[in-house]
Order: structure tokens, then sequence, then C-alpha cells
């Protein structure tokens, strides 16, 4: 395939027990369908100017939105960061994503979330994660852009993996969520926010390592079809970020 992108064997091996099982006529071939998904996700692309190398490019279209209903890559992403070692320390950040103007629908005829929000930047989804002290995604979670970070990080403490300390800045900082972690056996490592009285101790040498964690949406962004939203749906936009965060940090 040229200077294309073609997944390996042993990173077919490592997802394929995650796709669904075929039912009827064989599937086209696995591996060129999903690295032509990879690509075009990578590089922004239409379906439609996908390269012929991976096939009719409506093939590429209906597998990845059929298996994005399936939550196929959601289970792809959440499999292989759960195998990975289990971290002493994590961290917890969001980002905003830019929604581009086929992707502008706030409701869905269902009257269900399109996880797209209004800002002072104008419409946007809210990528919140956590990661590991490598900057490795762990855990992620899609919401509206105006979501605030506690929200987003109360709705993800239940899947928070063990771990001895938790770095996050002073967006995160509230009594609460430092008593659920307290709580739960995790340090947290969170300056205050200025309007505190008196401050909450805290490693400044540890805090340092945050810019893990920018550095890993960074390099999220740098797949074009994540950085802009083009998908209407959640679950397909959420998939290609599953996609991208598989095979830039698991694969």
């Amino acid at each position: 395939m040229r200077d294309l992108f073609l997944l390996s064997e042993r990173q077919m091996a490592r997802i394929s027990p995650y796709f669904p099982l075929s039912h009827g006529v064989p599937r086209v071939d696995d591996r060129r369908v999903v690295s032509g998904i990879v690509y075009v996700i990578k590089h922004g692309l239409q379906w439609k100017d996908a390269p012929q190398d991976y096939g009719p490019h409506k093939t590429l279209c209906n597998r990845f939105m059929r298996w994005s209903r399936l939550g196929v890559f959601d289970r792809i992403f959440a499999g292989l960061a759960g195998a990975g070692p289990k971290p002493e320390r994590i961290m917890i950040d969001a980002t905003h994503l830019k929604a581009h103007r086929t992707a502008a629908s706030l409701l869905s005829k269902r009257g269900c979330s399109r996880r797209i929000g209004r800002t002072r930047g104008g419409l946007d989804s809210k990528l919140h994660t956590v990661c590991d002290g490598e900057g490795r995604p762990l855990v992620m979670l899609l919401s509206d852009g105006q979501m605030s970070d506690h929200k987003g990080a109360r709705l993800m403490l239940g899947a928070l993996p063990p771990a001895k300390a938790l770095i996050a800045d002073r967006g995160y900082d509230s009594t609460p969520f430092r008593q659920a972690l307290l709580a739960k056996g995790v340090e947290p490592c969170i300056p205050s926010s200025r309007s505190r009285k008196i401050p909450f101790p805290y490693d400044n040498a540890l805090y340092r390592q945050r810019h893990r964690i920018e550095n890993l949406f960074a390099r999220l962004k740098d797949w074009r079809r994540v950085a802009t939203r083009y998908d209407r749906c959640a679950h397909t936009f959420f998939s290609a970020i599953c996609i991208a965060a598989a095979v830039i940090f698991w694969l």
C-alpha cells in the first residue's frame, strides 16, 4: 500500500478479539478496512476521499458507522487501556474540541444530546480525560462544551483506577472532590484556588508532571477529525477519539 497506513499483524491480533462475529457472508478484509478508517480519521478526510487502496469508501464509512453504534471502538480502547500496567499516579483534565458546521445541531430528533454546547468560542464538545503517569489515556468522557470540569470529574469518579495520587490543576479544587479522592485512597495533588483563605499543601515537584496530560491532548488533536468534530452523532465522534487514543498510545 505505498506509504499508506496499515495496521501490523501484531496490532490486529490485539484488537480483533473485540470485533463482532461475522454472520452469513464473510466480511471484507478487516485489516484493510480498519486501517482505512484510521487513515481517514487521522487526515480529516471525507469518506469519499479515502485512497482507493483501502477499497470502496462506502465500505469504510458503513463499517465505521455500524461498529460505532455497537460500541466496538469504545471496547477496543477500554480493553487495551485496562490491560496496561497499573498506574501509581493519575492525572485528570479536559479540553475543548471545535464543532464544525456539519455537526452543529444541538439536539437530535429524539431529543438526545449530541454532546455539543455553546461556549464563548462557539459550538464545541468537551473531552474529559484521566491518564496515567506516562500520559496515556485510561478513562475518557465526552460532554457538552459548557460542562464544568467539576461535573465531569464527578461523573468519572467511579471509573478512576486505583492510584496513590491524582494530579490536577486548580480548576478541580473543591472540598467534595478532595474528600471523594481521599475516601478512595488517592492523595490529591491539586493547587488551591485563589479564593481559599487557607490553601491546601501539595507536592510541587509531582505537580510538574501535569504537562504530560497536556501533551496527550496535543497528540490527539494532531488527528484532524478529533481536533475538529465533523460527526453529528456523539457516539461516532467518540468512536473516532477512541480509535485515535488506541492507535497512538496503546498499539
